[in-house]
């Protein structure tokens, strides 16, 4: 009996002990993300130029980072662009240029409001920046409420 209390209690101690540095563990781990020292996927996408005329090229850059330093193979890269208030959403595979950036050029006739997501998946992590940019005369731009929506009907759209 006294053996199986004894064994009880080592058990004890070595569960409330292990609990103990996890959560250190986890504590410092979180306090390096915010402190920068942890890496992380930075995906820094541009639109150059921002505002052009319908069937001016547009250069659609996304500069991808992992602790610093660019990321020249990516799991997975893929840019999604919309008219606004467009249920139409088109991929496009980007081209990789071997440096950490990946681009895309395309030119647009009708004018609008236009959206770019870069969907990049890479050191197991997913970052998805979005920027607006216009083609000739804005038109009226998405809500969050239609942003929301659209986002819901694309993923929905791409599991089928």
């Amino acid at each position: 009996m006294k053996k199986r209390l004894i064994l009880a209690g080592i058990c004890l101690l070595v569960l409330v002990l292990a609990a103990c540095g996890t959560k250190d563990s986890a504590a410092k781990n979180q306090n390096k993300e915010q402190s920068g020292e942890l890496p992380y996927l930075d995906v820094q996408l541009r639109v150059n130029p921002g505002e052009v005329n319908s069937n001016e090229e547009v250069t659609f850059t996304a500069k991808v980072l992992y602790g610093g330093k660019p990321v020249k193979k990516t799991d997975e890269i893929k840019f999604e662009i919309w008219r606004s208030q467009s249920e139409h959403h088109q991929k496009i595979d980007p081209r990789n240029n071997k440096d950490g950036t990946y681009t895309v050029t395309k030119s647009f006739s009708e004018q609008g409001t236009y959206y770019i997501y870069a969907h990049v998946t890479a050191e197991g992590m997913h970052s998805m920046p979005k920027k607006e940019f216009i083609i000739g005369e804005p038109s009226e731009p998405e809500t969050k409420e239609d942003a929301s929506t659209n986002m819901g009907k694309m993923e929905h759209h791409n599991n089928h």
